[in-house]
């Protein structure tokens, strides 16, 4: 049985309760739900704690996809500890202040895809940094215009949220994927899109804010040249 995804649904639950579905043979723990985001497009899987029945803890360092990408594997921070048994009831609780932040700049770069509109060939998002490579052929990045159009964008406070929409609907929109290197994932039916009111709409699987008030100030750290074609192109907060 997959694991159901509950931050799908919301990302800002931060803690679930969960039964224990089975243990891999390095020591990853199974669930039949989970509030952890398991790393997947330059976001890392997210990091807490399991709390067991009898209030033990075991620290979380992070969630993965198993190999049919429907289980999320829950890696233990300290290998070799006590683990609990298939069919114990956890309570799975986020390390909040990690996703959040996580949350603030992954939106943060979907705005900078929209600063810079130029296809997208790779990513990586951190708590305090993170980066696009974009296809550009020349050169000549303003980090200071840059910041601007992102300050001005962030001061909308325009809301984002997701939506569904069918397999064959996105095939219809191909002007909607932006990325290069990770397309969405098609097969299951559905697409998830995240809308930012008025400026921006994609598919992604990530975690967001619900407003970009919560982003708060941010600028343009570095412009690096990445081979030809490539701009590597990273933001931090301010």
């Amino acid at each position: 049985m997959a694991t159901i995804l509950l931050f799908r649904d919301d990302a800002y639950q931060q803690e679930t309760t969960a039964v224990v579905t089975g243990l891999t043979p390095e020591g990853g723990i199974v669930l039949d739900r989970t509030v952890f985001y398991a790393a997947a497009g330059g976001q890392p899987g997210d990091k807490g704690v399991l709390v067991r029945p009898g209030g033990g803890e075991i620290a979380i360092g992070t969630a993965i996809y198993g190999p049919e990408k429907s289980d999320v594997i829950h890696v233990p921070a300290t290998p070799g500890g006590p683990l609990p048994e298939p069919g114990e009831a956890v309570r799975v609780r986020l390390d909040w202040s990690v996703r959040h932040r996580r949350m603030r700049m992954h939106t943060l770069l979907h705005l900078l895809s929209v600063a810079l509109p130029y296809p997208v060939t790779g990513g990586s998002i951190g708590e305090d940094e993170g980066r696009l490579d974009f296809d550009i052929p020349e050169g000549g990045l303003d980090k200071d215009a840059i910041t601007a159009k992102l300050a001005e964008m962030i001061a909308t406070g325009a809301q984002v949220s997701e939506r569904w929409i069918s397999d064959d609907e996105l095939l219809a929109n191909p002007g909607l994927v932006k990325t290069m290197s990770v397309k969405p994932p098609l097969g299951t039916g559905r697409v998830r899109l995240v809308e930012i009111a008025g400026l921006d709409l994609q598919p992604c699987g990530g975690t967001h804010v619900r407003s970009l008030t919560e982003i708060g100030p941010a600028l343009v750290t570095k412009v690096e040249k990445k081979g030809q074609l490539n701009r590597r192109v990273r933001v931090a907060f301010a």
